[in-house]
């Protein structure tokens, strides 16, 4: 079952299942507020998505939700230090300085984007006490690294960055038994 908001990413997901022979429910709604039952599935995962869209005191608590106890939840999301090294709201690659607080993270608006947008980023101790308070267990939080081979970064990172600081990172928390 995959769920997204957006007319346009539902569109890609079909020409995907379709390219590869896949077929699965495809639902058009909001990870903060899901149409599935209670304890609905095993497994959930948000590459980018849910993870830096929606509000995670929202989407985290409607994850626990849908999930069975022993349920895993995997997320990719920006690396907190990127997040905090990108210099003004102009999108510029990061650099080596902090150019927003830490404490106190949790939406960013970036307004000088093409279209204006927010995003939703947590310090490591309120990611931490959010997943505790809606039933998870932390089994893992992988900082990704580029490979020794990467010759290139994104507009937000070069490689060299990617190098010396993680750039994204994934989540790895598990639903408790009870």
């Amino acid at each position: 079952m995959g769920i997204d908001l957006s007319e346009g990413q539902l569109r890609h997901a079909r020409e995907f299942q379709a390219e590869f022979g896949l077929a699965f429910p495809l639902v058009r709604g909001n990870a903060e507020a899901t149409p599935f039952p209670n304890a609905s599935f095993d497994f959930a995962i948000s590459e980018y998505g849910a993870a830096i869209w929606c509000d995670p005191y929202r989407w985290i608590p409607e994850a626990a939700r849908i999930l069975r106890p022993e349920g895993e939840l995997v997320f990719l999301t920006n690396g907190l230090l990127q997040l905090l090294t990108i210099p003004g709201l102009e999108n510029l690659p990061s650099d080596d300085r902090l150019h927003r607080d830490y404490f106190g993270l949790h939406r960013l608006e970036w307004p000088n984007d093409a279209v204006p947008s927010v995003e939703f980023h947590l310090g490591y101790g309120d990611w931490i006490r959010l997943f505790r308070a809606s039933g998870f267990i932390v089994e893992d939080l992988i900082e990704l690294r580029p490979r020794p081979d990467a010759i290139s970064g994104t507009q937000y990172f070069s490689v060299e960055w990617a190098r010396r600081w993680p750039a994204e990172q994934v989540w790895r928390v598990r639903k408790s038994r009870t």
